[in-house]
């Protein structure tokens, strides 16, 4: 097995291009670390330079102890998974597991316990004499993940390759290939924009922006701590809700004010000397759906945090509801409880606990405190 570490590593394209810009990194043995971002991000071009598909324009690639820049793909032990299965049609499965092994001149003997082996942990040996056309779409990415495991490689490298499928099915081989990565031990890195596949698999997720990293962390510290704006708006579902407002020091407490609305911040979040210095200054403001409530009792708990506010829309997620909300001119989402009374163009009085909230500089983008 392997490490892999990636030292401030460039891609730059003729005309100007520069897809990835100063990446550095170093993911442990046996992690399943996960590059998640918009399109165009640079994280499928950093997945690419890692394989040896693209050439790294500055920079130094190590996989284990050895650095790797100028290896050739083949010869890097690493195996690569790809959005569109690549399997060759007129294979049987069994043929296009044991393709890449025959290759290599490994015995039939050591060919046939390989699949074979790889066949039982996806369960799909009843499949290998069928042609890809013959298969869903989830078996054909068993037989994209099957043909990967025979390699026995260091590192698997994996590029959305749970895309093409229906969300039921995403939702199974998400589960899947976190077995997968359990039993085999091997590092997994993994790309993709969805960022409900990177929350529940990876050990460790790497957020990326116009190819520079924004923050490398486990998926609650990326949830619970953002370091800034895009991170904070990029995980989560829905998303978080920023609100632009100021904040207003009044005696030796701070309060977060938008339009009418003066709300005091808790001593914890008062205290801290960087949010002291923006008495005064605008400011934007994160809070997760979670954190805003109409029930009764928390409209009791958190009563000097209650605001009126406009209901535009509900959705019924059956185990709970989304009330699309406008505040001041404010649109604001709340994830409420089922029981919720709520209907669209009610007037309805909205907690929101500021213990939760996170304070962002409006100019930098930056987090000052969560």
């Amino acid at each position: 097995m392997a490490s892999v570490s990636l030292r401030h590593m460039y891609k730059k394209y003729p005309g100007g291009v520069t897809a990835v810009s100063d990446f550095c990194l170093e993911i442990k043995d046996k992690e399943f670390l996960i590059l998640v971002g918009p399109s165009g991000c640079g994280k499928s071009t950093t997945l690419r330079m890692i394989a040896g598909l693209e050439e790294i324009t500055e920079g130094e690639l190590f996989i284990g102890d050895k650095l790797v820049n100028d290896v050739a793909p083949k010869d890097r032990d690493i195996a690569m998974v790809f959005q569109n299965y690549a399997l060759y049609p007129h294979m049987t499965v069994y043929e296009n597991m044991a393709f890449g092994l025959k290759l290599r001149k490994v015995t039939k003997e050591e060919i046939k316990r390989r699949v074979e082996e790889a066949a039982r942990i996806l369960d799909i040996a009843h499949l290998l004499d069928r042609r890809p056309k013959a298969l869903s779409g989830g078996q054909k990415q068993r037989v994209a993940l099957g043909r990967a495991i025979v390699r026995e490689p260091k590192v698997f490298l994996l590029d959305e390759p749970l895309s093409n499928l229906d969300a039921k099915l995403r939702a199974a081989m998400r589960t899947e290939l976190t077995k997968l990565h359990q039993r085999l031990g091997t590092t997994f890195i993994y790309v993709t924009h969805d960022q409900v596949e990177a929350m529940t698999m990876a050990s460790r997720i790497v957020v990326m922006k116009d190819g520079l990293i924004q923050q490398v962390d486990t998926p609650q510290n990326l949830y619970d701590v953002p370091v800034n704006l895009f991170v904070a708006g990029f995980i989560g579902t829905p998303q978080m809700n920023f609100i632009e407002g100021t904040i207003d020091k009044k005696g030796s407490d701070l309060y977060f004010t938008f339009g009418s609305n003066s709300l005091k911040l808790p001593p914890e979040k008062s205290n801290e000397s960087d949010l002291q210095e923006y008495a005064g200054k605008q400011v934007i403001g994160g809070i997760r759906p979670e954190s805003i409530h109409d029930e009764p009792m928390y409209l009791s708990q958190f009563s000097e945090w209650v605001i009126d506010s406009k209901v535009e829309v509900t959705e019924l997620m059956g185990n709970e509801i989304f009330l699309y909300l406008l505040t001041e001119e404010q649109p604001l989402v709340a994830r409420v409880s089922p029981r919720s009374s709520a209907r669209a163009e009610d007037t309805i009085k909205i907690a929101l606990d500021i213990s939760r909230i996170h304070i962002f500089d409006k100019d930098t983008e930056k987090c000052i405190v969560h």
